[in-house]
């Protein structure tokens, strides 16, 4: 049984969110096309002493027992009864609440390489349902495609063939956006408007025309007034002539689509000068991270 991997865990952008009401769980039903980007945390997962232990650079992520990546780690030994410890060392690249799915990335990468470690001792099944309990969009970091169109809490998922690979800029305004606020932000300017209804995504997208066609997000307009910095990231994007500029998750990251590399880092390069915030140059991923042995 090996001892150690290492893994990276990408950030994923939302190119289609729609909110179409509430549940009786007290979650929103949603409807969701996620891609996986090559903008990544990196992991090393040891099997080694007799808890769960954390190691981080890059990032202050607060108490070690609300990360994500510990809380796996210790449901994974949970269910697979392991008595062995597990050690994690996380360097940070994705910013924390951007809407970027950092921290369930970072949860799937765990549970991917503790199966890997352990020799699957935990069934592909059961390693979803422990992902679904630690957060709406792990589950799609585990579903073996960075291509998903995603209903119920996000959960309850369709992987699709990757697209190709596509060149995006991603903007992340310093500031943080609570999913909770922006969710009851939502619901208020709803009073006296329309509900999302549902699209018909059961065959797209196959390429980024229909792509085009389909992308919105529901929570862009009311992050917007509420986040000034939001909305100052979306008017750059779009007079910088990319297309698709949209809000990622419930926020507060912005991305745009390129027509090529050199563009995305001509423009990332300039608004990173003019904004003074963090403005990355990335594309799309068309395939999962593998797991190295170390």
């Amino acid at each position: 049984m090996r001892q150690a991997v290492s893994i990276r865990a990408p950030a994923k952008v939302n190119l289609l969110l729609r909110v179409l009401g509430p549940r009786g769980d007290g979650f929103h039903e949603l409807e969701t096309i996620f891609q996986a980007i090559d903008f990544s945390d990196e992991l090393t997962v040891e099997l080694a002493g007799d808890s769960v232990e954390l190691e981080v650079t890059g990032a202050d992520l607060g108490p070690i027992t609300d990360n994500l990546a510990v809380r796996a780690a210790e449901a994974f030994r949970r269910v697979a009864g392991l008595e062995t410890g597990v050690r994690i060392r996380l360097a940070k690249h994705i910013p924390a609440g951007a809407g970027l799915g950092g921290g369930s990335s970072d949860a799937a990468a765990v549970l991917r390489a503790l199966q890997h470690l352990t020799g699957e001792v935990v069934g592909a099944q059961a390693l979803s349902t422990i992902g679904a309990e630690l957060g709406s969009d792990v589950p799609f970091f585990l579903c073996g495609s960075p291509l998903a169109l995603a209903r119920g809490r996000g959960e309850d998922l369709a992987p699709r063939p990757p697209l190709p690979a596509a060149h995006l800029v991603v903007v992340c305004p310093p500031v943080h956006v609570a999913t909770a606020d922006a969710y009851a932000a939502l619901s208020r300017s709803r009073v006296s408007t329309v509900v999302s209804t549902r699209a018909d995504l059961d065959g797209a997208p196959t390429n980024w025309g229909s792509v085009l066609e389909l992308a919105e997000n529901d929570f862009e307009s009311v992050v917007a007034d509420r986040h000034p910095e939001v909305r100052e990231a979306l008017e750059s994007l779009r007079n910088s002539g990319l297309q698709m500029v949209m809000l990622s998750g419930s926020g507060a990251a912005c991305f745009g689509l390129a027509r090529g590399a050199k563009e995305a880092e001509a423009t990332a390069e300039r608004l990173a000068a003019e904004l003074g915030w963090r403005v990355q140059a990335t594309r799309s991923l068309d395939e999962v991270p593998s797991i190295s042995l170390m």
